[in-house]
């Protein structure tokens, strides 16, 4: 089995405790990794807050795999990182980058399986100079461009697919439109199938307005925008159901009627995700051509240094990176799987 790559993210957040607590409670059968970082600053972060994790200096990731039992692996940067707990610097902005880089190198020549990227904070790349929007876009652009990024957040309860990301609301009420929900809804049944093992995969589509626009007596979105969405989709062969109201369609019995809810804006498919399982989503890249994943949540400044910082989230990530990779090496699946019955 092949390592992943594990980024080093925002120094100054909690990127490193996590990643010492996720190989401290590794449990076997996980798929081995290793982090770019600087292996004294997580030996020092590991005493400072009490965690007695091992660290091992790799030169190539090709180590990690042997090491990994009893070290955690870590492949330096070209300099050390210098940070400060919940304080982010900008002269550190190079190093958070080289390190999303060189893993997405090391998946590209074929010696890690996966990127699991930690959290950046976005406001300091951009003091910097970071051109980007965030992480996605700047994994797009090492893709090799002429790929459309899609953001899917996962649970063992629910997979959602935002059409709309890193917008206001009224920017993205502006922004909806029928090649954008066609888009996200081919590219999800794609990851479905070849990411997830799902042969037949049922998409439930989110209405935009309240009721899903109650045959547009609560706005038209869904009779201009959305509907022809799903047709074109169902005439492509993809099995879209809606436009659905939102306010329904989270709940259990709903949930065991489809595989990925698509929905119209962030927060539309990020409530009820972190909502049902807050410390164990998962964020995945769909439309890249590498397995990229990470946790579901932020660099949390505030609790950064102390050792109370849950890696849940991040342990999620690195089992859904696994296996997202097995079943990709192992190719297409043939059946779908039940749906729980209603």
């Amino acid at each position: 089995m092949l390592p992943l790559a594990l980024t080093m993210g925002e120094p100054a957040g909690i990127g490193g405790e996590i990643t010492l607590r996720c190989w401290a409670e590794r449990e076997p059968g996980d798929a081995p990794f290793f982090i770019i970082d600087d292996p004294a600053r997580l030996a020092a972060l590991g005493r400072r807050v009490g965690f007695d994790v091992p660290v091992a200096t790799i030169a190539h990731p090709s180590e990690a795999a042997a090491v990994f039992a009893r070290a955690l692996p870590v492949l330096p940067l070209s300099a050390a990182p210098t940070p400060t707990p919940g304080r982010p610097d900008p002269a550190q902005a190079h190093l958070v980058l080289e390190s999303i880089r060189r893993a997405v190198a090391a998946v590209q020549d074929g010696t890690a399986g996966a990127v699991v990227t930690n959290p950046i904070q976005k406001e300091t790349l951009y003091a910097a100079g970071f051109r980007h929007a965030g992480h996605t876009e700047f994994l797009a652009e090492l893709a090799g461009g002429g790929v459309h990024p899609i953001m899917m957040l996962a649970c063992s309860e629910l997979r959602v697919v935002p059409a709309t990301v890193h917008s206001s609301l009224r920017g993205a009420i502006d922004m909806v439109s029928t090649d954008l929900i066609l888009t996200a809804g081919r590219i999800t049944a794609h990851a479905l199938r070849q990411d997830f093992g799902i042969a037949e995969p049922i998409l439930a589509v989110a209405g935009l307005n309240p009721h899903a626009g109650e045959n547009g007596t609560l706005g038209r979105e869904e009779l201009e925008i959305i509907v022809p969405a799903i047709e074109i989709l169902r005439a492509e062969g993809i099995d879209a159901r809606g436009p659905l109201p939102a306010d329904t369609m989270f709940h259990a019995r709903a949930r065991a009627r489809y595989d990925a809810a698509l929905c119209m804006y962030h927060d539309q498919a990020l409530i009820p995700l972190k909502t049902i399982d807050f410390d164990g989503g998962v964020n995945i890249t769909l439309g890249l051509p590498f397995v990229r994943t990470s946790p579901d949540h932020g660099t949390a400044l505030d609790i950064a240094g102390t050792g109370v910082a849950h890696a849940g989230s991040l342990r999620a990530a690195m089992v859904m990176a696994g296996q997202i990779a097995a079943r990709r090496h192992a190719g297409p699946v043939r059946g779908r799987p039940p749906v729980a019955a209603e």
